[in-house]
């Protein structure tokens, strides 16, 4: 993805790495949870590429939050894999989530400051 948008470029980076990590768990025969997680790992990015063409500053923070909200559904399902000893886990899945919800907070607050 040729962009230089830090939140774009990390939650696309994400969506890859998620969509790895969902082979890996259907390999194994784990696939409610692998379609739960490719469903809201990938719908991170996905809400924040919409949000580059929101209508207007509310719109935008309006489709930031629902890619935060996406992000806590991940967190949920990355945290039933990590603590399930019958799971797979990939740490940098949690670590990579950690830094987009940061940055996604940030942005959304400082949104709100200049709405």
């Amino acid at each position: 993805m040729e962009t230089k948008n830090e939140i774009l470029d990390l939650s696309f980076e994400f969506a890859l790495n998620i969509i790895d990590f969902v082979e890996e768990l259907e390999s194994k025969r784990k696939f409610v949870i692998a379609h739960q997680l490719l469903k809201c790992g990938t719908s991170i990015g996905a809400n924040i590429f919409e949000a580059q063409s929101a209508e207007s500053k509310s719109d935008f923070i309006h489709k930031l939050k629902i890619s935060d909200k996406e992000a806590k559904e991940t967190q949920y399902w990355l945290l039933l894999c990590e603590k399930s000893v019958h799971y797979p886990f990939r740490e940098n899945l949690k670590s990579q989530l950690l830094s987009i919800q940061k940055l996604l907070s940030k942005i959304i607050s400082t949104s709100k400051k200049y709405q």
